[in-house]
């Protein structure tokens, strides 16, 4: 069975590469791709599902931004299960952060260049929003495009998504980025931030591995 991965936002496969898998998942990573200028979302995430084989079943497994990404992937190519990490499934659990966002439309007017890899602002802002104990956290963002981090922004706050019951939601309880108390997960990992696919992987491949069989 083929199981299709999609990190979180600028993230590549380092942040999830500690997961293990039951004997025969077939893992295949869906890499970012850059956002073409003014690309909707709609056509992002087909070009997204393009590679994804729907001739057999499989699975998806989203991370963060990943989880809306698969959500949205799954509405166009039916996965057997999708499972999505510190992420939401549905626009009615957004934090208050990003329904800010929503409704000032900051992320649309603040210049491509905050989003520079070389910006304090921006280093201080991940910091601080994904796991403010970790000095470490960039190690995991990897895909720093300016374009891709504030278009993908944008459409994070824009998103709207009625709640599929059918999706198998994990989260952990002290996320800032994805608050547990917005959500009703189906299982909570405790003590543990944003990151806790990485920080708690042992617990999180107990947890896929009673899933994805």
């Amino acid at each position: 069975m083929k199981l299709y991965i999609v990190s979180g936002l600028g993230a590549d496969y380092t942040v999830l590469e500690r997961l293990h898998f039951n004997t025969g998942i077939e893992v295949i990573f869906l890499n970012w791709l850059i956002p073409e200028t003014n690309e909707s979302f709609s056509r992002y995430v087909q070009r997204m599902a393009d590679r994804v084989d729907a001739s057999e079943p499989f699975y998806l497994l989203g991370y963060s931004f990943g989880g809306i990404i698969v959500q949205e992937i799954n509405r166009l190519k039916h996965a057997r299960k999708v499972v999505i990490l510190g992420s939401i499934k549905s626009h009615h659990e957004k934090s208050k952060l990003i329904r800010a966002g929503e409704l000032t439309r900051i992320p649309k007017m603040l210049p491509t260049g905050f989003f520079n890899e070389r910006s304090m602002v921006a280093y201080s802002f991940f910091r601080k929003l994904f796991d403010p104990k970790n000095p470490k956290i960039l190690q995991y963002f990897r895909v720093r495009d300016p374009y891709y981090l504030k278009w993908s922004i944008d459409k994070i706050c824009d998103w709207k998504y009625d709640e599929d019951q059918e999706v198998i939601q994990i989260m952990a309880d002290r996320d800032i980025v994805f608050p547990l108390k917005n959500s009703h997960p189906d299982y909570i990992i405790h003590n543990a931030t944003h990151l806790f696919p990485a920080t708690k992987s042992g617990e999180v491949s107990a947890i896929l591995n009673r899933i994805f069989v």
